[in-house]
Parts: structure tokens; C-alpha cells; sequence
């Protein structure tokens, strides 16, 4: 149950003043729907202003508050569509024009009456050989009011959201929050200064106060590294089953290469892990390419050898049909049974699969999020595995290892390389094994920087590629706005150059983007993967996971417009045969200093881990954690910076109250419930016992 305390900040926005049902949208779109999300709605910046006697003392583009007395109103001529303006002049005589376009001239008309002094706040500009203040911030009848707003927050707004209405909803917001007790250990309090929590709320809207910022940003960490040691605690003391395998099986394995040094370390960390009885909970990161897949197998037949059952997530379809055959191909000298659940298997075939889990016949399942419904049921599951980690939140890891007799082991891998200093953030409940090898073999990807305007001649290159029995992607931009909706123009292009490609190579093209039917993109892929189409043309859904090895090129349009992490995802798509791959990098003629690096680290390097370290310091501490890097709702307060900076210090004060200062049940203990549940990370709470 939520602590009562936190009942005024979870009540819906509609208790405050002003909210109709017309600013519901635009609140939403925000994702302020809560009392609780409006108080943490955090100004971006703030504009400071200077107080001037005359306009004489004012720099033009300079921010400002002035006292001025309106002369003449000069509205726009019938029909035309300019400014309305007021003339008005300072103490010392000198004119301003204070101008509002379209329907703002209503305020213009009604603010400001001829002969009558009021306080201007706005950014001075000039025009022709007249200064100016453009759609003014704030008229005032008295200075006052305006001597208080020097400084003022600038807030994120969305369509029908003013500043002064978001402003006057955070002044709401922070009225209805509640005194809480510390959670902050004492002396880590005092050293760093914070204020307590409520004012630093407070100090947040109001002043750039670092220490007010750090202190939310710490209490965000904080709740979340409590949450993830909760996990943890709890995994170790919940009663597992300890897995020996004999090795019978993994004895036949015929594997093409020999296993690198990685690979070997991880299988023998995995191995001692599920050879005791608390639930194993790893995660598996390995780069573009390293083996992870053997890795899994490896800990799947242990599983199977110890008389369990084993069972491998992926987050799509395609993904999980490709796991399924390379398991497959690998299983076969072992005669181990391996079955494919997906949402499409229907009728007969389900049924079959279903009662092979129940008796035990089928010893290894790989399938989609359709192999944790309440229908499917394991003669005794003993390993979960869950391939691209980061698209599955700690809630749902949870909810899997519900599904075992006893709580079975968990092996998450995840191909995207998480920079050191975030894996704590993410990943704080799991140990952690690291793939950085690649096999022997793996030959380096040449990857070249193009201009857009040579893609005449790449195109060529695309088709001197296919004549010689190749196969190649090509990529074009995929960005989602912030809401979830696609960016229709980017399916447009991806759509538009498909249908160029295809006026050249016809039906050697295939097209797949996340906008088209399952059915049609399984189908295109299915025809890439058998090398019956020779080029596919995607949006970024091919990020992860395919595996064709006769795909040697990689064209990907508009590189400057992806992420680092994204652009090595999508190199490590060819060179998984033995032929030697090519990249190309094609970039549009405007390209920023940072555009520049990424693309030049791209030719240079292809070590992941690498990358992602850079990628973090290119993207700087501005950029927030997003929901793609941090596996479950992301941090709304803490930046990157900011989680770089604290978390080390979060996460040792989160295991001092977890190990030394009573757990949840001291008094500071029983006001970290209190954060747990105002992040929103209650999941930690639910595993303590009466939670």
C-alpha cells in the first residue's frame, strides 16, 4: 500500500485550478497527469532580467524590465496580416514599439491603455530604425510584481500550454507537497549541503541552486539503486535449485570454432552461479558479434543436462524465428528437444507445444513474451534467458522468474556495450560477464565516411555487389518523436528510396520498416534471409539481431542523424560470414562537430565498449538517460552527468541503510518506503515480506 503521506502528490491534476478538460491533452502529451508529475516538471532554464530607468541603459537582444506609458495604438490595415503595435516611451522620451501578431493582439489592445505607465518585461530587439519588445512576457501595473520575476523559469510546454499557465500549475503543485521524512543519510546530507527535500522542490522552480538540483537528482538515484538491491536481497534469499550439469551433452556440441577466452570465463561464471541454490540473476553484455548465443546454449544445456527445462525471450518475432534456428542447427549432434512459441502458432500446433512443456518432452522453449502467458505451464523450468536485456524492465524480469516450480535462474544478455559507469544504474541488481573478444575469424568491417552527393556512384557499388551473388542493406532514418508516434516523413523516405531501389533492381528488393503489418515484414525478411531478395531496405527495426551472413554491405543514410551506439548496432549486421564486409556511412552536407566525431570514431574503431564510453562523453550531460538506454522508465531527473557523478555515492548509501542501518524497517529505513513508492519503484517494496 502507498504510505497515506503520499496521497495529495498522487491525486490527478484536474485538483488544480485551471485544469479543464481542454489542457488535459496538452498536460498529457507532457506526461503531467499527476500532482506529483507537475511538481517534478523541472524549468529547462531561466531567463534573467535586468531592471532599466530608461531604454537609454538597454543593450539591444538584452532581457529586460522598464516602465513605459503607451502614446498611440497602431493597428494593422483591414485585411492584412501585420502586427498590431503599441507606440510607448520611457521616462527620458525616448519610443518603443511593444508589437503582437495575430490573435495576441487582443492583449496588446486591452494591456496597455493610451496615457497609462505600466512595466514592461520582454527582450528588446529593434526593427527598421525602431527599438521594440516582441509579444512582451508580462505588463504589470505596478513594478513590483515585475522586480520579482528577474529571473524566471522557462518550462517544456506542448500545444496549448502557455509559460504563465505552467508556471501558475507548479506554484499549485508545490502548495499540495507534503512535509516527508529524510531519507538522505545524515552525514552525506551535510556534506553536500542539499536542502531538504520539499524546499529543494521549491528552490528547483524558483533559481538555477545546483544543490537543489543534485538533491532531487540523488533522491532519483537513490530509490532506484534501494530497488535494485531489494531485487537482489531478495533473489538470495529466495530457494532456487542448485543446477550441475555432467556435461553429457555439451559434450557433443560441434561448434565451428574454438571458444574465445570470454566466452570460456562467462560460461564457467554461469555455471558456478547455477550451481547454487539462490537464483542466478547475470547479465551477459557482449559486443556486436561475440559469441553470445553459444554462451546461452551453453548455460541452456546445463539447465537440460541437471533434468530442467530452459527458456529463451526475445523481444520480436523475427528475432525469436532466428534464435530458433541457430539453437537448432547447434542442438543437433545433442538430440536435445527445442520447441518455437510465438503469438502466430495457433490451434494443433499450440496445443502440441503446450503439452510438450507440461510433460517435459520439450526440454528447451524459445519464443516471445508468448512463453510467459498464464496459459503456458513447464514441467519444471529450471533457466529463463532474455536476449536484448534493455527492452525488458526489472518489473517484467520479475514477473518471469514468478514461473518456476522454484524461482529458476535468469541470464540476461544484451548487445548494446553499457558504458562501466552506467551499468550500476540499470543493471545494480545483476553480477555482471563481459564479452570483450571477438571470435576468431571475425574479419574488421571497412567502414567509410560517403557524401550524399556520391550516391549515384554508391548505388553502383550496391549494384556491382549484387551481380557478384552478395547481399546488402540499406538504411535509411528512423526517428520517433518524443510522444512514441512514428515520424511519418522518415517512413516516407525509407519508402521513397525503396521505391528508386526497386525501379533499378526490381524484385531483388525487399522493404521493411515498423509501420508495415508483421505478416508483410516477416515475409520480406524471410525472403531476405534466404537469399531470394538481394537488398533489403529497412528503418532501424534491423537494428538488432538479424543474422544473415551472406550480407557483406551496409549502406545507412543520413549516419549523422544516429546515435553511436545505433550506427555500431547496424555495422555489426554484415561481417558475420567470412567474407569481408564494407560499411558505408552516407552524411548530408550540414554536419555538426559532434555529427563529425561520431562518424570519424565509427572509421576508426569497431570495439563497442569503446564506443559506448565515447558515445556518452559526444552526448555530454545534457542529453537524458532515454527509455532505449536504460532499460525501464529512464531517469526523469538525474542527468547523464548527474548519475555519472552521484550514483557511485547513491548506490553505497542505498547498501549502508540495505546491510548497517536496519534495512526498511529503521526510521530512516521506513522513509526510504517512502521514496521507493514517490518513484515509482514499488516493485523493491512488494518482495519484502508484508511489503
Amino acid at each position: 500500500m502507498r504510505p497515506e503521506a503520499l496521497n495529495p502528490l498522487f491525486a490527478q491534476v484536474e485538483m488544480l485550478e485551471g485544469v479543464g478538460p481542454k489542457l488535459m491533452k496538452p498536460l498529457e502529451k507532457l506526461g503531467l497527469t499527476r500532482i506529483k508529475d507537475v511538481a517534478y516538471h523541472l524549468p529547462e532554464r531561466f531567463v534573467s532580467r535586468r531592471a532599466v530607468a530608461d531604454l537609454d541603459s538597454a543593450s539591444e537582444g538584452e532581457q529586460v524590465v522598464i516602465a513605459l506609458t503607451a502614446i498611440e495604438h497602431r493597428a494593422p490595415r483591414a485585411g492584412s496580416r501585420g502586427p498590431y503595435r503599441v507606440l510607448a516611451q520611457d521616462d527620458a522620451g525616448n519610443i518603443c514599439a511593444l508589437t503582437w501578431f495575430g490573435r495576441a493582439a487582443f492583449s496588446g489592445k486591452k494591456l496597455v491603455p493610451v496615457g497609462e505607465k505600466r512595466w514592461v518585461a520582454g527582450r528588446l530587439d529593434r526593427y527598421g530604425d525602431m527599438l521594440q519588445i516582441v509579444h512582451p512576457d508580462h505588463i504589470e501595473t505596478e513594478s513590483a510584481a515585475h522586480m520579482a520575476r528577474l529571473s524566471e523559469p522557462v518550462y517544456r510546454l506542448s500545444d496549448g500550454l502557455t509559460q504563465p499557465r505552467i508556471a501558475d500549475f507548479a506554484r499549485q503543485a508545490l502548495g499540495r507537497v507534503p512535509d516527508l521524512p529524510e531519507w538522505i543519510e545524515p552525514g552525506q546530507l551535510e556534506r553536500a549541503g542539499w536542502p531538504a527535500w520539499r524546499e529543494a522542490l521549491r528552490l528547483a522552480h524558483e533559481s538555477t541552486d545546483p544543490k537543489a538540483r543534485d538533491r532531487l537528482a540523488y533522491d532519483e538515484l537513490l530509490a532506484n539503486s534501494l530497488a535494485l538491491l531489494l531485487v537482489k536481497a531478495d533473489g538470495r534469499r529466495r530457494r532456487g535449485q542448485a543446477l550441475v550439469g555432467d556435461g553429457a551433452l555439451r559434450a557433443k556440441l560441434q561448434l565451428p570454432f574454438a571458444l574465445t577466452g570470454a566466452q570460456a570465463r562467462s560460461i564457467a561464471e554461469i555455471a558456478g552461479d547455477m550451481a547454487q541454490e539462490a537464483p542466478m540473476l547475470r547479465l551477459l553484455q557482449g559486443d556486436v558479434g561475440a559469441g553470445k548465443t553459444v554462451v546461452a546454449l551453453n548455460a541452456m544445456l546445463i539447465a537440460v543436462e541437471a533434468g530442467k527445462q530452459a527458456a529463451l525471450l526475445a523481444p520480436t518475432e523475427i528475432l525469436a524465428r532466428q534464435h530458433f534456428e541457430t539453437l537448432r542447427k547447434m542442438l543437433g549432434p545433442t538430440g536435445a528437444e527445442i520447441a518455437l512459441l510465438t503469438g502466430r502458432a495457433k490451434g494443433r500446433e499450440r496445443e502440441s507445444i503446450l503439452m510438450g512443456l507440461l510433460d517435459g518432452s520439450i526440454q528447451m522453449l524459445v519464443g516471445t513474451h508468448a512463453i510467459f502467458q498464464d496459459t503456458v505451464n513447464y514441467r519444471d523450468l529450471g533457466l529463463v534467458v532474455i536476449d536484448e536485456q534493455h527492452r525488458f524492465g526489472v518489473a517484467q524480469r520479475l514477473a518471469l522468474a514468478a514461473k518456476g516450480r522454484r524461482a529458476p535462474h535468469t541470464l540476461a544478455m544484451t548487445a548494446t556495450p553499457i558504458p562501466r559507469s552506467l551499468t550500476l544504474a540499470q543493471y545494480g541488481e545483476m553480477d555482471v560477464s563481459r564479452l570483450d573478444e571477438l571470435p576468431p575469424g571475425r574479419q574488421a568491417i571497412d567502414t567509410r565516411v560517403v557524401a550524399i552527393e556520391r550516391e549515384g556512384e554508391v548505388i553502383e557499388g550496391v549494384a556491382r555487389h549484387i551481380a557478384g551473388g552478395q547481399q546488402a542493406y540499406w538504411v535509411c532514418p528512423m526517428v520517433r518523436e518524443a510522444d512514441g508516434a512514428p515520424d511519418m516523413a522518415d517512413i516516407a523516405a525509407a519508402e521513397a528510396r525503396y521505391a528508386s531501389l526497386k525501379e533499378r533492381f526490381g524484385e531483388a528488393v525487399v522493404l521493411v520498416h515498423g509501420q508495415l503489418r508483421p505478416e508483410v515484414k516477416d515475409a520480406a525478411m524471410e525472403r531476405f534471409a534466404s537469399g531470394e531478395a538481394r537488398l533489403l531496405v529497412a528503418t532501424t527495426v534491423i537494428e538488432v539481431g538479424v543474422d544473415v551472413p551472406s550480407a557483406t554491405l551496409m549502406v545507412i543514410e543520413q549516419a549523422e542523424r544516429f546515435g553511436l551506439a545505433q550506427l555500431h548496432q547496424l555495422r555489426g549486421r554484415v561481417g558475420r560470414g567470412s567474407e569481408k564486409s564494407t560499411c558505408l556511412l552516407l552524411r548530408g552536407a550540414a554536419l555538426s562537430e559532434t555529427g563529425r566525431a561520431r562518424l570519424a570514431l565509427m572509421r576508426e574503431t569497431q570495439d563497442g565498449f569503446r564506443i559506448a564510453e565515447e558515445d556518452l562523453t559526444l552526448r555530454g550531460g545534457g542529453e537524458l538517460l532515454g527509455t532505449r538506454q536504460s532499460g525501464e522508465a529512464g531517469f526523469r531527473i538525474a542527468d547523464l552527468e548527474q548519475t555519472q557523478r552521484l550514483l557511485p555515492i547513491a548506490h553505497s548509501d542505498a547498501r549502508l541503510l540495505m546491510e548497517r542501518d536496519g534495512g526498511l524497517t529503521s526510521p530512516r529505513g521506513e522513509a526510504a518506503r517512502i521514496l521507493l513508492y514517490l518513484f515509482e519503484r514499488d516493485w523493491g517494496v512488494q518482495l519484502l515480506r508484508g511489503g
